[in-house]
């Protein structure tokens, strides 16, 4: 029996099963429905993408994994060269892995060891308020939501801020001697209920960062690839750790990478063998995932997906700016996404029934009903989402 995910399995409705997917679409045995969650954010192409499909059995025909414990291949090495290439400054060092939830617990870690290799005991994170980094064990201690955390009664370790830059500089006064690093989804808080913030904040982290040699790590698992309107908010501000997963392989296998900059490498690399970073994940390096992700990329590229990411985010102001109704707290929209927040959870039940029969997949969590949808998607079907979600007020 599937254990399913985030699911009271004894209440749970049964979920709609798959029989096919293509472009931006998911097929029932009874329905085609636009999807407008990307597949928890990761579809960035789109479904049954030909060239990403080739990509992938082009090496199935070689291998499909083999561990990069002793060993290398040629999918591992083009990918590693191209993301040196591809990202910001001097973000060159990648720890591949297999989920964005292990890439943040190795980002985690590669601060606390900097530190101790450094001699130094900096045992607190500093992290968000309504944070979410995924659900390994760590993950979820530097992340701040109930829903989610419950599992820690008390938290240690680690000290949560709002978005707000007076008590950013109060924290870093208070405790800055004390802290590894400040972990943050640059711009865009996903789970946490798509909360969206101001660049200004950022800038003044990587300051006060530099200022007291704390490691600032995005993890832009949700929000790398275009989905802020910028391609990585590390172009805008640069971290010493940058996280990526989700649209790495756009969707097409998981697949994750830790990049980190000079300075962090540098504080490994040395004479002593304890001073090197023991991880391991077995598929890190999977070369079925980086043959994707190489595709993937100059896809991205290729096709100019920032200009479609632009159109999204014209066509969701067109369409939702200025939409109220009862019940709705906020509309919000920033690049690729579009969140519709509203007062009591309860304004949201049997929504996911009422889009599924018009023809959308949607899947709101908590008060926040959402898009975030695949970039190959076409305008009519974009505006068709927001008909169904105006369309649920409305009736």
């Amino acid at each position: 029996m599937i254990w399913y995910p985030y699911e009271q399995m004894k209440t749970m409705k049964a979920p709609y099963k798959i029989v096919d997917a293509d472009g931006v679409y998911l097929y029932t045995k009874d329905q085609k429905l636009i999807d407008s969650v990307s597949s928890w954010w990761c579809m960035i192409h789109g479904y049954k993408n030909p060239e990403l499909t080739e990509a992938i059995k082009e090496q199935a025909d070689h291998f499909c994994h083999v561990m990069l414990g002793g060993l290398t291949h040629d999918p591992v090495e083009k990918l590693s060269k191209k993301l040196e290439e591809f990202l910001p400054g001097d973000l060159d060092y990648c720890f591949f892995s297999d989920s964005g939830s292990v890439a943040v617990e190795v980002s985690l870690k590669m601060a606390l060891q900097y530190n101790t290799n450094q001699g130094r005991k900096r045992p607190l994170v500093l992290a968000l308020e309504h944070a979410y980094h995924g659900d390994t064990f760590k993950a979820m201690e530097v992340g701040d939501d109930e829903d989610y955390h419950f599992a820690f009664e008390e938290k240690t370790g680690v000290v949560h801020i709002p978005t707000e830059i007076p008590a950013l500089e109060e924290a870093f006064e208070k405790y800055h001697d004390k802290l590894n690093c400040f972990i943050v989804e640059p711009l865009l808080q996903g789970a946490g209920g798509m909360r969206m913030y101001d660049i200004s904040f950022l800038q003044r982290a990587r300051e006060l960062c530099d200022q007291y040699d704390v490691l600032l790590i995005f993890d832009e698992v949700a929000t790398g690839f275009g989905r802020t309107g910028n391609r990585f908010v590390a172009d805008l501000v640069l971290p010493d750790i940058l996280v990526l997963g989700k649209a790495l392989t756009g969707g097409y296998i998981g697949h994750a990478v830790t990049v980190a900059n000079h300075k962090v490498f540098n504080a490994f690399y040395s004479d002593n063998d304890r001073h090197a970073l023991m991880h391991g994940p077995t598929f890190m390096g999977n070369a079925l995932a980086c043959a994707a992700a190489l595709k993937g990329i100059e896809i991205f590229e290729r096709d100019d997906y920032m200009s479609k990411v632009k159109r999204i985010e014209e066509i969701s102001h067109k369409e939702m700016d200025g939409f109220n109704a009862p019940g709705i707290k906020e509309v919000r929209i920033m690049g690729g996404c579009t969140c519709v927040e509203v007062y009591d959870p309860k304004t949201l039940d049997g929504f996911q029934q009422f889009a599924y029969e018009r023809g959308v997949f949607s899947r709101p969590f908590l008060s926040y009903m959402y898009s975030m949808v695949p970039y190959v998607i076409k305008e009519e079907e974009l505006v068709k989402i927001f008909d169904v979600m105006k369309e649920w007020f409305n009736k």
